[in-house]
């Protein structure tokens, strides 16, 4: 995901994008721990974009306080 289309999103669809990266993370890791998948960059990509997810969190709840 874009880091534009990320800031334009509220607080509660970032946590709810948040929790789906992390089910998406888990599943990857699962089928290319059981070589269902060989694609080992779809973990980092997405662990990627689950820091950019969080500070983006951080930052709007900075701004909110």
């Amino acid at each position: 995901m874009k880091v534009v289309e990320l800031r334009e999103k509220n607080i509660e669809e970032l946590y709810v994008l948040l929790d789906d990266l992390k089910k998406q993370i888990h599943q990857n890791r699962m089928d290319f721990m059981l070589n269902k998948s060989q694609d080992s960059n779809s973990i980092s990509s997405a662990k990627k974009d689950l820091a950019r997810i969080k500070t983006i969190i951080k930052e709007k709840e900075k701004e909110t306080v």
